[in-house]
Order: C-alpha cells, then structure tokens, then sequence
C-alpha cells in the first residue's frame, strides 16, 4: 500500500534512524533567534558599514512588527516580500517571522500568479522607505502567536510548484553551513547574493546573525557568492561529483546548501543518479504548494529532483 504524501515527506526529512525532532536546535524559532543572540552579543556591531549592533537591528525588528501589526497583518499569514535598500528587507523579514508570518519570495511570479497559487498578500511596495515607515513605532513589540519550529516560514518560487520551509529547516541548513565552515562568533562575513532566493535568506538574513558574524562588504574574512568569492555557490546538482572544495551545491528543495566541498551539510544525504538526485535529510522541505508535483516528488526513498 502508497505510503501517504506527509509520511512521504517526513521520511524524507529523516537521516538514518535521526528523526528531526530528535535533533536539538538552539532556538525554537526565527523569533527566538533574533532575540536570543540580540540578548548575547547586545551591543556587538553587526553590520559594519552602517554601523548596526545587534541591538539596533533587533529594535528595527520589534519596531516592524508593531509596524506590520498596524497593516493588518496576521499570524501564520502570507506577506509578499519586496526587495528594499539594503539592510531594510533583511529587517523585514525578521519583522515577519517575529510577528508569525510567513515571507513570500516571489522570483519573476506576478502578483495575479501568486495568489492563483496561494493565499498571500502584498501590502509592501519595493519603493518603501522602511526606516521612515516605522520610525514612530514602539522598539517593544508583544507578540500575539509565537512560532513553532514545525511552522512555515518561507514560501519561494523560485520554482513555480512553490516551495514552503519551515523555521526548523531554515535554522538546520544554517547551522549545518556553521559547521561546514567552521564559522566563529565574530568572525566578518560577507555574502554577495543579489536576488530574493532562499540562499539569500540563508546565507545572508540568517547565517551572520545565527553564528555571531559581523556582516562586513569591505574587509570580509569570510565571502560567498555566485562567482570570484572564498565559497561559491552552484546550482548545477548535475555536476555535484566535480565540484571543488570550495563550491557549495544549492537546492532549494534542500532549504539552501545541501554539499560543501563535495561533503553533504550535517544532518543532510544525497545519491547522484544519471538524469536525478534522491535527498534525504532534516533540511528537506515542507513540500510544494502544489500537491501533484509532491506526489511525483517525494518517494519511499527520498526527495527525487530530476536533472
């Protein structure tokens, strides 16, 4: 008997006889992230240029929330994301989850397309000033729902089927990126993603924060991108076999790393097939939005992507 499309799923998102609730994250949510290390490195700078600490990015946060609260947004909504000035989207994304919503990155979807896939709103345009937005707000936010690690925090479509991931995947990538790269509190990062892509979200929202880095552009000890950086990123699963020690695989399906240097991240699996990939692994996601394609998708043996 067809196991059903959730055992599916959480079969996938299990690595050997390691269930993802048995592994034990430091923190239950996005919200809790943002606050816990806003607590423990208070006022470390972490973005050099402009000169933030923890401390002002986590009332920026609070502040966005009270913000978005004001708009009408709901716990466990949907909000498109826009792309702002920097470091404004990464404050509101933050906004977002500390409220217990869920970020909407909408890659080259129109608005019409994505609420013919889904139930989400965009209230925000991309020519917001977000400092001047929520400047009158207070810097203390009471949340009305706070987030489960099993909660959606991200919806992408990047891949039109939509990918929905979790605050545990999010968090699991990250920390299994920690890892990989030996990465250490204080140490300057810089990661070089432009576009609204799960890999940003990763890599330059939450890595920096998660680890205790200095986002730093000028003076980085540590750089990441698409190409002439200390770790490149690679989308191209096809050739996952000759990748170098530096190149890290992307899947989106995989919340955002799933290799470095040729080594799957903690806590994730793959097997290379001619024309397919089969991932197993705490960083698999919650599943398409759409249940057909989750249907062709998701295996008794895994997460298959064909090439």
């Amino acid at each position: 008997m067809k196991k059903s499309i959730k055992t599916r799923i959480y079969n996938a998102q299990c690595i050997g006889n390691v269930e993802p609730i048995e592994y034990m994250i430091p923190y239950p949510s996005m919200r809790s992230l943002i606050e816990g290390q806003t607590i423990k490195f208070s006022d470390e700078i972490l973005m050099e240029k402009l000169k933030i600490t923890n401390h002002d990015f986590y009332s920026y946060v609070q502040q966005t929330s009270n913000w978005l609260d004001d708009l009408g947004i709901k716990p466990k909504s949907r909000l498109v994301l826009p792309q702002l000035k920097y470091p404004q989207t990464e404050i509101l994304i933050y906004g977002i989850w500390n409220l217990g919503a869920s970020a909407v990155l909408p890659s080259s979807l129109s608005m019409s397309q994505i609420k013919d896939k889904s139930d989400s709103q965009k209230l925000i345009s991309s020519n917001t000033n977000l400092f001047s937005k929520i400047k009158e707000y207070s810097k203390e936010y009471e949340p009305k729902y706070k987030p489960l690690l099993s909660d959606e925090a991200v919806l992408s479509f990047e891949k039109e089927a939509g990918v929905r991931l979790s605050h545990y995947n999010l968090l699991v990538n990250a920390s299994g990126i920690q890892k990989a790269l030996n990465l250490k509190s204080r140490t300057r990062i810089y990661c070089d993603i432009k576009n609204l892509s799960t890999s940003w979200v990763v890599f330059q929202v939450i890595l920096p924060i998660y680890c205790g880095c200095i986002y730093d552009n000028l003076k980085p000890e540590v750089s990441i991108g698409k190409s002439g950086h200390d770790y490149i990123l690679r989308n191209d699963l096809q050739n996952l076999n000759t990748f170098s020690k530096n190149d890290i695989s992307i899947s989106i399906e995989n919340t955002a790393a799933l290799s470095i240097g040729g080594k799957p991240i903690h806590l994730s699996s793959y097997d290379i097939y001619k024309n397919k990939i089969i991932i197993k692994g705490h960083s698999v996601m919650m599943g398409y939005i759409n249940n057909q394609t989750n249907e062709e998708s998701f295996k008794d043996s895994g997460l298959t992507l064909s090439f």
